[in-house]
């Protein structure tokens, strides 16, 4: 390209100050030095137009109230002042040899990520030297249009526009031209060029007056997809005519044919990816083809692309199914942090207990830290990672669905993301099957020595948790603390492990053989088997609060209380009941780190906040002075249920001696899982008071804000600042910043409970699953019945049960429950639960409060409103949708 000189209203590609030269000239002069054929042009400042305008113009524009005043003020402009001299000096440079040129607005907000205000101002093709500097007006004028002010009005951008830049180019009479792209704006894919082609100028394509040839072009240079489009029409030039362009027939030996060679398409591509290179994002160009040279014409980034996922990316699944019930809704760093690093060790721990190999265990480092995710807020199982640890496991290869559904997998993973396994050799399944069976032996010889393990354990719990007075310990030996329970407990959590796996293959065989033995059809007689186990923590607090329950029914003050009287006054109460007052400070001294979402380290426990206990106490204190409340009928159902079995297999010995063996070690396992799971609540209860004391520490400092912005740090940004090796010591800005996000993930739409993403996880994906969930209709739906009891009444579906209260006869709604929701049970005439299972919290509990119960019903909570009647049967599952007007029936 030859150098131009030029004086002070106009600069050329030259120019190391870019700052005024708008989107289109500006992105030309960052090309200037990369060798790509750019046609001669120089830009006309935005101070030109400044330098033209009168003294009475100015006024005028700046009393302008719209646009149509603005208009008629520069409909007065004429070409004047000492711009003009500096323009006529550049065409004489430019325009040596006669040529015309196009004449463009290149605004400065035009053409940018955010922006491309592309079609909004004028542009002007093969304009003679004598004519630019009348188009020159003409930009400037379409640069104050009314469809400039709707464009900005619509985006949001404030203020009154500024004069464009002003591009002048020599024009290239192209025999084909258009537009490609250095991603498909589309779909998003990044790893295509997709390259549009039309005969004659590219304002054809533009204006939509002819459709064109389209190619998508991989990044190897390969030709994918080629698409021949009909063209009828060509824009070229056309004298006397004040566009400069006609609208001309294209022949039909040539309407059908491809407007470029397959080379061309090739280098027009490379083009593309040449500018996207340079600009470090995918670009959207102009180009030319003229006498067989290319030329590049203008370049913007893509403004569409940031919000599209690249479906060429890496594809990842994630599913909430199984961990929503412990890490509901929004979950702040601190918690997330600590949880992706338990959910790390766990799996790890869990290959190491399965036999897998040390070197393959190794292998899978970055899966296990990628086991979790935070999705808008949301925790979720990354489904991939959890399939390439699993695929790790000996037998895997041998027999996938198997560990699928032994593994409580409801769906399978996409034949695309199965495809990462293969499916194995011979020899593979051979070596496979060698492993397994020496992991089987292995899992024998656990199983015999699991009681040992679990006492072993427990032992090492509890001096791990011993009492220690953590108000009283410096910051820096919080985090000592915090490291020795990790190094004590998180990388040695064993005998849950192997328990809870056990507990599983126990459940399932149980399971089958109440069907196949004992013509279980329902699906409830294993779990009735296991009802009124005894020395199972987690049906302890239930019938606690029956305890208390009882002492306050028989004292109409301190019951009156409970309902009603703030937090001081009730306490006073409680001081005047002696024997209230002992079990009520027996069950905080047990169950005080028991609380709604109770694994996340930012839920306020019972020990902060007893009013809900209490107020459920009180609610169920008055259901008893107003008549009996029917105790648990736990002891019931399972003498029933072993009545059922023993009729079954009265005349198969050999098979009542099979299932009395399965029955003992799963009721053994199930109670032990549920108390494995109370000691996880004790060790979130203690690293929260830990944390919660160093936020207390570091606010006491001026580090924080408040004690609770310690929430909104991770657990390792925290030991970080103490240790010294922390890379953001602003730690109240960094805390500002995550609360803001936080914040607008609560207005933010709600992530499916399972959805795919593509590439970059927080970039243009959206979250959803493929298919939109099912309307849920019909008047009947059916889940798990948990406890039996024929029920009628009105609904009230809680989201939150913080705060919630429940009228006498209401039956509960929820989308799930964990060991918080307890507060709320004593008062619903029944319970319905969207998730859950026979073994989760709300069926223990139900069974344990004598409350008709089902879970698992699909949909329940989209299906019923506030103040919705129902009528449902907790044996066998099944909801109806009744009128109000039938209540008294």
């Amino acid at each position: 390209m030859e150098t131009l000189t030029l004086p002070p209203f106009v600069r050329g590609p030259e120019s190391e100050d870019h700052s005024q030269f708008g989107g289109k000239a500006r992105a030309l002069a960052a090309l200037v030095d990369s060798g790509l054929p750019i046609p001669s042009w120089f830009v006309i400042l935005p101070s030109a137009f400044d330098a033209t305008l009168s003294a009475e113009q100015r006024v005028a524009l700046s009393l302008a109230e719209d646009d149509s005043r603005i208009q008629q003020v520069l409909a007065t402009l004429s070409p004047s002042g000492p711009w003009v001299a500096d323009v006529q000096h550049a065409l004489a440079d430019l325009c040596a040899d006669g040529v015309r040129v196009a004449v463009r607005s290149s605004a400065l907000d035009e053409d940018g990520v955010a922006h491309s205000f592309a079609g909004q101002l004028e542009s002007y093709l093969f304009v003679e030297p004598a004519q630019v500097l009348a188009r020159v007006l003409d930009v400037w004028r379409s640069g104050f249009s009314e469809r400039v002010f709707t464009y900005r009005r619509e985006r949001g951008i404030a203020g009154l526009p500024q004069a464009p830049a002003v591009l002048v180019q020599r024009m290239v009479v192209a025999h084909a031209a258009g537009v490609a792209f250095g991603a498909d704006p589309v779909s998003g894919r990044r790893s295509r060029s997709v390259v549009s082609a039309v005969y004659g100028l590219g304002t054809a394509l533009v204006s939509g007056d002819a459709d064109a040839d389209t190619y998508h072009v991989d990044r190897n240079g390969e030709i994918v997809v080629r698409e021949i489009a009909h063209k009828e029409f060509a824009h070229r030039y056309a004298a006397n005519v004040p566009e400069g362009v006609s609208n001309v027939a294209v022949s039909e030996a040539l309407a059908n044919s491809p407007a470029l060679s397959d080379s061309q398409v090739r280098d027009v591509a490379a083009l593309v990816q040449s500018t996207s290179r340079l600009f470090g994002c995918p670009q959207d160009i102009e180009w030319a083809l003229e006498n067989g040279k290319l030329f590049l014409l203008q370049s913007r980034p893509i403004t569409s692309i940031t919000s599209l996922a690249d479906l060429d990316g890496a594809l990842n699944l994630w599913d909430n199914s199984n961990i929503a019930e412990s890490y509901g809704g929004i979950t702040t760093p601190l918690t997330f942090s600590f949880a992706r690093r338990a959910y790390e060790e766990v799996y790890r721990q869990f290959c190491y207990l399965m036999r897998v190999p040390t070197a393959d265990v190794a292998a899978q480092a970055v899966t296990f830290r990628r086991m979790l995710g935070l999705v808008r807020g949301r925790v979720y199982y990354n489904l991939l990672s959890w399939y390439r640890v699993l695929a790790t496991l000996p037998g895997f290869a041998m027999n996938r669905r198997f560990m699928e559904q032994m593994m409580g997998v409801k769906e399978g993973l996409p034949a695309e993301m199965l495809a990462e396994f293969g499916t194995a050799s011979f020899s593979a399944r051979l070596r496979d099957s060698v492993r397994f069976a020496r992991t089987l032996v292995g899992l024998v010889a656990n199983h015999w020595s699991l009681s040992r393990r679990i006492k072993e354990f427990y032992l090492r719990l509890n001096h791990a948790l011993a009492p220690r007075a953590v108000e009283t310990l410096r910051a820096d030996e919080l985090a000592t603390y915090y490291l020795d329970l990790e190094r004590q407990l998180l990388t040695r959590w064993d005998a849950p492990l192997v328990n809870d796996f056990f507990a599983m293959i126990f459940y399932g065989v149980l399971r089958a053989l109440a069907a196949k033995w004992c013509a279980d059809t329902a699906g409830n007689l294993q779990n009735d088997l296991l009802c009124a186990e005894g020395g199972m923590v987690s049906t302890e607090p239930a019938r606690r609060v029956r305890e208390m329950a009882e002492i306050a029914a028989h004292i109409p003050a301190l019951r009156q209380a409970l309902c009603d009287a703030p937090l001081p006054m009730l306490r006073r109460a409680i001081v005047k009941a002696p024997n209230f007052n002992v079990a009520y400070e027996s069950y905080l001294a047990k169950f005080g780190d028991r609380c709604l979402d109770e694994l996340k380290l930012e839920s306020a426990t019972l020990l902060d906040d007893p009013l809900p206990l209490l107020r459920s106490v009180g609610q169920f204190a008055m259901r008893m002075s107003e008549g009996p409340v029917p105790a648990g009928i736990e002891m019931e159902l399972r003498l029933s249920a072993e009545k059922r079995v023993s009729e079954a297999l009265a005349s198969r010995p050999i098979r009542r001696v099979v299932f009395g063996w399965v029955l003992k070690h799963t009721r053994a396992r199930v109670r032990d899982r549920e108390n494995l799971r109370f000691e996880r609540t004790r060790l979130f209860g203690l690293v929260r008071r830990i944390f919660v004391q160093i936020g207390r520490r570091f606010h006491a400092d001026g580090l924080l804000d408040t004690a609770r912005d310690i929430f909104y740090l991770e657990i390792y940004e925290v030991i970080g600042f103490i240790d010294g090796t922390a890379t953001t010591t602003d730690l109240k800005g960094l805390v500002a910043l995550r609360r803001r996000e936080f914040d607008s993930y609560r207005t933010m739409a709600v992530p499916d409970d399972r959805f795919d993403t593509r590439g970059v996880v927080h970039q243009g994906n959206r979250f959803q699953a493929a298919t939109a969930a099912a309307p849920v209709t019909g008047d009947m739906l059916t889940g798990i019945g948990c406890c039996p009891g024929l029920v009628r009444g009105r609904v009230r579906v809680i989201t939150d049960p913080r705060g919630a209260s429940l009228q006498r006869g209401d039956i509960l709604v929820a989308e799930r429950t964990d060991p918080g929701w307890i507060m709320l049970f004593p008062a619903a005439a029944g319970i319905l639960v969207e998730r859950g299972s026979l073994l989760s919290h709300s069926a223990i509990v139900a069974r344990e409060l004598g409350i008709p119960a089902i879970v698992s019903i699909a949909g329940i909570t989209r299906w019923l409103r506030d103040g919705d009647w129902v009528e449902f049967d907790g044996s066998t599952g099944k909801v109806w949708r009744v009128a109000p007007e039938e209540k008294n029936v």
